[in-house]
């Protein structure tokens, strides 16, 4: 199915990475260029139920996705801000910009900040990067608690560590199973097992860890279009394997490490365990993004909050 033509949209389904990979792979500017994690097709496929993504195309040829977070109406803009400022403006019929990169921040500045348009950063939502090397390697004092877990996992157990392939899919899948058992929080098994299903569709690559010959973690993500990072979305191990989580994302780094400057190890959403965690690997950089609200519904979330603290 082609990706309709704006202001027409469409549910976004897998038969349109024929139009968009190509678009997004070369685009050279906004979020893709900036190396914002949610824009490859496969980060957008995977959640297009949770938020309800629909996709058409603007006039000039770019993508445009609205969606729905907590029921607040959003829209994306991968490849930044189209030159025709009423066409913009018009945009925010379907909810606010989310995600705007940081190279796009200062014409937002300029074309919308003026008639009153509030843009502010999104802390939870920014990607952490980390250096390649430093994640394959774990050098000196910064990263001494993981060095020790990575060797504990290498001196406790008989280990190997292969590829996701046609063959060893099935014991990622398995991993992630035996991963879902006895959680109650779950809220992304289903698009990581989707991912696996999917993985040579949606051009992505990982590593399936053994220990005994039994699959125990995995790591999956894709190169990203910047061309200097690569993004890993999912990663699961089974309990019980000490030191199977960093193990396995530092040999991951190691096969990387010649390719990619950068392992973007995307967001924690506002969550102060996933933060402390993230944080713990030192961080190089991160990959800012904002939102961009109009007037009229920043007046309306004004309204409802005043709303909520009163009946409260």
């Amino acid at each position: 199915m082609s990706v309709p033509v704006y202001p027409d949209f469409s549910p976004l389904e897998l038969s349109m990475r024929e139009d968009l990979i190509p678009v997004l792979r070369s685009a050279r500017s906004g979020g893709v260029a900036d190396g914002v994690s949610e824009f490859t097709f496969a980060g957008l496929y995977l959640f297009r139920e949770q938020y309800g993504y629909q996709v058409a195309m603007l006039p000039s040829g770019e993508p445009v996705v609205s969606g729905s977070y907590n029921e607040a109406p959003f829209f994306l803009l991968p490849l930044g801000l189209p030159d025709d400022s009423g066409l913009l403006q018009g945009l925010f019929d379907h909810g606010y910009l989310k995600n705007l990169s940081q190279s796009d921040v200062e014409r937002a500045q300029e074309s919308l900040a003026p008639s009153g348009y509030v843009i502010t950063e999104d802390r939870d939502n920014a990607d952490y990067l980390y250096l390649t090397s430093d994640l394959a390697d774990l050098p000196g004092k910064r990263f001494h608690k993981k060095r020790n877990h990575v060797n504990a996992f290498r001196s406790h157990y008989q280990h190997v560590e292969r590829a996701i392939d046609r063959e060893t899919v099935a014991d990622a899948q398995q991993v992630l199973e035996t991963w879902r058992e006895g959680r109650d929080d779950i809220a992304d098994y289903r698009a990581s097992r989707e991912a696996l299903e999917l993985y040579r569709e949606l051009g992505l690559s990982g590593m399936v860890v053994y220990v005994d010959d039994q699959p125990v973690a995995y790591t999956l993500g894709e190169p990203l279009p910047a061309g200097n990072s690569f993004v890993i979305h999912y990663e699961k191990a089974i309990d019980g394997y000490r030191g199977a989580y960093q193990y396995v994302n530092s040999a991951f780094a190691a096969t990387l490490v010649d390719r990619f400057r950068y392992i973007n190890r995307e967001q924690d959403l506002g969550n102060p365990g996933l933060r402390q965690a993230k944080m713990t690997y030192r961080p190089a950089a991160f990959v800012n993004k904002f939102r961009v609200t109009a007037p009229v519904l920043r007046m309306q979330a004004t309204t409802l909050q005043e709303r909520a603290c009163c009946s409260g």
